[in-house]
């Protein structure tokens, strides 16, 4: 099973532009890694939204 270009595109840029990481240190990261960050980022993002 491959994962869609798309929502890898999607993760990348959503990890780079919350925690400022480079494309390459995105990539090292294994899948499930990966997309933990970008859940925990979207838990950050609703809390902080719920708050303010």
């Amino acid at each position: 099973m491959t994962y869609a270009t798309d929502r890898l595109h999607e993760e990348i840029a959503y990890v780079a532009y919350h925690f400022h990481w480079g494309l390459e240190t995105i990539l090292d990261l294994e899948h499930h890694d990966r997309r933990g960050y970008a859940d925990r980022i979207a838990s950050f993002v609703t809390r902080a939204g719920a708050e303010g």
